[in-house]
């Protein structure tokens, strides 16, 4: 008997980086999801955001070519979340983050990504400022925790 589909010996990396995406998601972290923006522009909103709502620092990083992930320090609820990004979406009058805001509204939950993603590499640390020891720090560990889960299922 044979079965179609099947193959003695799996890939795993082939069918890691072709199928699965890791992300942090969660409420009370301040994430703002930068497309088709060079850094100095990243870096100007992140700054007005982090100065405008006292939220205490920032890290930027890079998740492929002219697109950044900002994340902020300190913790807000959802609502003030939303508040920040969408201020910041409206703004800078980017489209693309004006999209992803709406679609974290209807998720009720703000994710990006920190696994790698098809040819893109998983984001990395471009730009650092001010505090780290509350919603960074959290964001930090996990992606940490989720790289270290990555790489042992990889030398599987």
């Amino acid at each position: 008997m044979t079965v179609n589909g099947l193959k003695k010996k799996s890939n795993l990396n082939e069918q890691w980086n072709s199928h699965c995406i890791l992300g942090y998601t969660d409420q009370e972290t301040v994430m703002v999801d930068f497309d088709n923006t060079p850094l100095k522009t990243v870096k100007k909103w992140a700054s007005r955001a982090m100065k405008w709502f006292k939220l205490e620092g920032y890290i930027i990083l890079r998740s492929s070519l002219n697109n950044y992930h900002a994340i902020f320090n300190r913790r807000v609820s959802w609502k003030e979340n939303m508040k920040i990004v969408g201020w910041v979406a409206l703004l800078s009058n980017n489209p693309m983050l004006q999209k992803w805001f709406l679609m974290q509204c209807i998720k009720e939950g703000s994710t990006l990504r920190v696994s790698s993603k098809r040819e893109k590499p998983s984001p990395r640390i471009v730009f650092r400022y001010g505090r780290e020891n509350c919603q960074i720090e959290g964001f930090l560990k996990y992606r940490e925790l989720t790289k270290n889960i990555i790489r042992k299922l990889k030398a599987t």
